[in-house]
């Protein structure tokens, strides 16, 4: 166990966009987090291209990070159609890759998904109309449900939702109201209302908020790494969010 004082430390962040080109530039932030946290999550476009190669670049990075990572894909991350070859060489390098499944670590539960756009509010688009528009629709409502599920899976007494795509308007509000449909949706939301957790992490939106609630009062943090560098630009480059240790949890 590597809780200290009591607490997990947890540094969250998103969109590292891991090129061909980037080795040595994440080694910084990954170590600085490995210094005060005791597990790491990636929220998503882990790489630019979804390319094999970039996945290769960014174990690199990550082989000299001494604690769990938790993660999940985003959209850049299906770009060339090589998402499998991405997810085996991320799982072979040890990170813990969540599509819908959850996970334990030092007695916190994580339960992940990409999630999907689609709006938020009463703007949500609805399951109506031409088979492409339905389509489009039954890709939020998966997610949903498979955030649920693996929701209903853990019984830790601390939990965090990660997702790429968020699941409220509040985080993504001041980036242009032409895209904000494409950046996250309600329907995200609804398992939180059945399943609460302490924290929502999500990233996607480079130009968004850092933080917001859900209509239930769930703290969601947006940690797109654009958007870290720009708020926070002393560092760190990642939200450190601290929970209770369980008396007796292992990791």
């Amino acid at each position: 166990m590597s809780e200290r004082n009591g607490v997990v430390r947890v540094a969250a962040v998103a969109d590292v966009h891991c090129s061909k080109s980037s080795q040595g530039q994440l080694q910084p932030l990954f170590a600085q987090a490995a210094r005060v946290a005791d597990v790491l999550v990636l929220a998503g476009d882990l790489t630019d291209y979804g390319l094999p190669e970039e996945a290769q670049v960014l174990a690199a990075e990550l082989s000299a990070v001494r604690m769990p990572v938790v993660a999940v894909l985003g959209n850049h991350d299906y770009e060339a159609g090589q998402v499998e070859e991405v997810r085996a060489i991320l799982s072979d390098a040890g990170v813990q890759l969540l599509d819908g499944e959850s996970c334990e670590v030092h007695g916190v539960g994580f339960a992940g998904i990409k999630g999907f756009g689609g709006g938020f509010g009463r703007g949500t688009l609805g399951y109506w109309g031409e088979p492409a528009i339905k389509a489009f629709v039954q890709e939020a409502l998966d997610e949903a449900l498979k955030l649920e599920t693996a929701l209903a899976r853990l019984r830790t007494p601390h939990r965090i939702a990660v997702m790429h795509y968020s699941p409220i308007r509040e985080t993504v509000a001041s980036e242009p109201s032409d895209i904000l449909p494409f950046l996250g949706c309600s329907r995200l939301e609804e398992p939180l209302g059945r399943y609460p957790v302490d924290v929502v992490v999500h990233g996607h939106a480079h130009g968004g908020d850092p933080e917001g609630r859900t209509t239930g009062g769930i703290v969601v943090y947006n940690v797109a790494l654009p958007l870290m560098r720009r708020h926070q630009p002393d560092g760190p480059h990642f939200r450190l969010i601290e929970l209770p240790a369980p008396a007796g949890a292992e990791g």
